[in-house]
This record gives C-alpha cells, sequence and structure tokens, in this order.
C-alpha cells in the first residue's frame, strides 16, 4: 500500500527547514541576489545548526552529504513510498537520507536557491561523494565542503564526451582540463573533478577526483556573472597538470566496460532528484505567492469546479498545481528508490525533467499573472522567474534527461539513441 504522507519522523526536519526558508532565506534574498559573489555570511549559522542536528541525528542525514545509494540487498523488501513504516521480518521499507534530503531541500528553495546552494558542506560534491566514495573516502571528507565540476566548454551537457584527461603517474594521477559552472567553485573545500582514463571508452572510463581547492594545478578562471541563483558563485577552472593523489580518485579505479552506467555516472542518479527537489520548492513558492497576491485581488481558484467555469487567472493556477504536484510525487518516488536500494536512473531523470519544466513555466506565468506586481521588485517573483531557468539547465538539460528516459524505455544504448 502506498502512502504520500511525509513520514512522521521527518515531519521535524521539513518544519526546521520551513522556518529556515521563512526567517532566514527569504529577508537576506534580494540582498545577496544585488550583491553577487558577496559570500552570504549568515549562512554560517545556518551550516552550524545543519551540524548540530546531524551529530544529534534529528536531520535524519538530510542535505546533500547525506544523500548515498542503498544496498541492493535482496532482503530489502520495500513497502510504500514515504509510509514511515517497516515491514515485519528481513528488511523493510527505507525513507532515508534521500527522501529526507529532498523533502528538506525543498522548504529551503521555497526561501532561495541560490543560498540553499550555498549552505557549507551541502554541495552537489557531498553528494557525488555520499554516491560512490568508499567508507575511508566518506570519512576523510565527511565534514568538508565539496564542489562538482562535470560541464567543459563545447561539450554542454554529453558527460561522454568529457576531454579533461586523468593519466596514472606512480601513486598519483595528473588531471588536465578545462571546467565551466563549477557551483561554488570558489567557495569550497574540495571539487569533485570528472576526467577520463580513456575518451575511446566514453562514458565507461569517466571517473571522478577529489582535488583539493588549494591544488596549484586546479587554477581559478574567471566567475560569472549570472541571469539568476546570484547568490550562489560559479566558476570556471583550468587544470594543468594538477597532480592528485590515487586514492582521491572516487569508486572503482577500474574500467568496467560490460553494463549501462560506470562509476561517476551513477552520481546523477543520487544528484538529480536534489536538484528536481529544488525547482519544486521554488515552483511551490511562485503559486504560494501568487495565490495570495489574486486573492487579495478577488480570484480564487476552486479545484472542484470545471476549468471553463472560472476565470482565466483561476483555471491557470489549478492547472499549475496539477503539475506541481505531478514533479512533487516524482521527485520523491525517485529519492526514495534511491534509499531502497532500486535502480533510479529513469526515475531520478523523469523527476528532473518535469520538475524543472514545471518550475520555469510557473515562475513565468506567476510574474504574468500578478502583471506589473509580478514584474517589480517589491515582490520576488521576478527574481524566482529568473532563478527557475537554471533548474532546467544544470544536472543535464530537459533535452538530456528526455533522452534518458527514452533510451530506458526503448531499451537503447546512447550510442543507438542520440
Amino acid at each position: 500500500m502506498i502512502d504520500l504522507e511525509v513520514p512522521k519522523k521527518l515531519v521535524p526536519l521539513v518544519k526546521q527547514a520551513s522556518s529556515l526558508a521563512d526567517e532566514v532565506f527569504r529577508p537576506i534574498s534580494r540582498k545577496y541576489d544585488l550583491a553577487e559573489h558577496e559570500y552570504p555570511r549568515e549562512l554560517d549559522l545556518t551550516s552550524a545548526v545543519i551540524d548540530g542536528l546531524s551529530d544529534s541525528g534529528a536531520s535524519q542525514g538530510a542535505g546533500a552529504s547525506g544523500s548515498t545509494r542503498a544496498s541492493d540487498s535482496p532482503d530489502t523488501k520495500p513497502a510504500g513510498v514515504g509510509s514511515g513504516r517497516k515491514e515485519k521480518g528481513n528488511g523493510g521499507n527505507k525513507n532515508g537520507a534521500n527522501l529526507s534530503s529532498v523533502l528538506s531541500i525543498m522548504q529551503t528553495c521555497r526561501g532561495d536557491v541560490g543560498l540553499t546552494l550555498s549552505i557549507p558542506r551541502q554541495g552537489l560534491g557531498n553528494a557525488a561523494i555520499a554516491a560512490v566514495a568508499n567508507d575511508e573516502q566518506k570519512e576523510r571528507y565527511g565534514n568538508r565542503w565539496a564542489a562538482m565540476a562535470i560541464t567543459e566548454p563545447d561539450t554542454g551537457s554529453d558527460s561522454g564526451a568529457i576531454r579533461t584527461t586523468a593519466e596514472k603517474d606512480g601513486d598519483e594521477y595528473v588531471l588536465n582540463g578545462e571546467k565551466i559552472f563549477v557551483t561554488s567553485g570558489e567557495r569550497a573545500e574540495l571539487v569533485v573533478v570528472w576526467a577520463t582514463l580513456d575518451k575511446s571508452l566514453g562514458k565507461k572510463a569517466i571517473k571522478s577526483f577529489v582535488v583539493e581547492r588549494s591544488n596549484p594545478g586546479l587554477k581559478l578562471v574567471r566567475l560569472e556573472h549570472k541571469l539568476g541563483v546570484r547568490a550562489s558563485d560559479t566558476a570556471a577552472f583550468h587544470l594543468d597538470n594538477c597532480r592528485v593523489p590515487a586514492n582521491d580518485l572516487l569508486g572503482d579505479p577500474e574500467i568496467r566496460t560490460e553494463g549501462g552506467f560506470g562509476g561517476a555516472m551513477q552520481t546523477f542518479d543520487n544528484t538529480r532528484p536534489l536538484v528536481a527537489s529544488m525547482a519544486v520548492g521554488l515552483t511551490r513558492a511562485c503559486l504560494d505567492t501568487t495565490t495570495a497576491l489574486l486573492k487579495k485581488a478577488g480570484v480564487e481558484p476552486d479545484v472542484d469546479a470545471p476549468l471553463h467555469s472560472q476565470s482565466h487567472a483561476a483555471a491557470r493556477l489549478v492547472q499549475m498545481e496539477a503539475d506541481y504536484e505531478s514533479a512533487y510525487l516524482l521527485t520523491l518516488r525517485a529519492a526514495w528508490m534511491a534509499d531502497n536500494g532500486k535502480p533510479n536512473s529513469m526515475q531520478a531523470s523523469m523527476a528532473k525533467a518535469k520538475a524543472g519544466r514545471t518550475c520555469v513555466n510557473v515562475a513565468l506565468a506567476c510574474v504574468e499573472l500578478a502583471g506589473a506586481t509580478g514584474y517589480a521588485e517589491t515582490e520576488l517573483l521576478e527574481k524566482w522567474a529568473r532563478d527557475s531557468k537554471i533548474l532546467d539547465i544544470f544536472e543535464g538539460t530537459q533535452q538530456i534527461q528526455l533522452l534518458v528516459v527514452a533510451r530506458r524505455l526503448l531499451d537503447l544504448s546512447s550510442s543507438q539513441l542520440r
């Protein structure tokens, strides 16, 4: 039986994240949108609170650093999405770090996506480490802030076309290449760099390496000026004979040519639901604000009435709420599957595609419905419209997600369906 209620053990976490959005992020959202590249000092206290909750176990492992892949144990028997209950006997339903992470991120992104991306030690690189690192590496990197460097000039969303190379030299790997659009690249302590051991083997030869931000071979080229999420810094790097200890390669150092995704690519199965949850949270913020503004103007949607019997604005709100619900449920499913050791590559891409597109469409529609108020700086709607676009782009564009889904449904390889 499927139970879609928030698990009872996660309710306090969701409430805390909601308070953080309303009481901390919203009040400073405009400030750091205008002060691009200035570090939000208020996040130091936020980070300390998160660390305290993590140490006490109250956070249930929420956050990018906690997202991990459950084992594919044969005695794991999923009971129901979000049920918060375990079946008697072996295994049972697990509502773990991935589900708690997406639920908390949905709330903080109601406040500000850029600030959520800027919380120390909660970067996408931390999610990559949690997804594929061994126990020793997780222990070594556990309390440090990690950014993730995937995208390169001219390669776009095609991870298989990565040109940054990693060559083994004794007990080290030597990395050479370019990386762009690295979220929190300047502020983080570590950068998880994706590189290939053999370009001819495509995705199967891609590995991820943890590089110290202080490494002299990792050179900051620039910080980007962006349309949205300006509170989050976005960096470009040049790797010039960047030497990394061999034990800083995440996961299996061997190239496995059999099977589908290899090593580093499995990271997306964890990080795409996180990005989807950001989009879901921002969508919720847009809908709540616009609904309140229209209510003041005498417009209230009726979910039980036919759309044609309502005003255009009311009907649009009903339709957008339906899109929100589908994105929300797809995101929960993808995260829950990761918690329960179920292959979720297709579901992660479905969630990312639906949530990203919904967020952009809803944000722009809310600006339109709110009229001059939506376009002005008196409300955050115009900022949220700018912030929304990146959520349909990073961690794989809309088009890439649809390709992944199509390949899974048709059982075709990336070379067969491009």
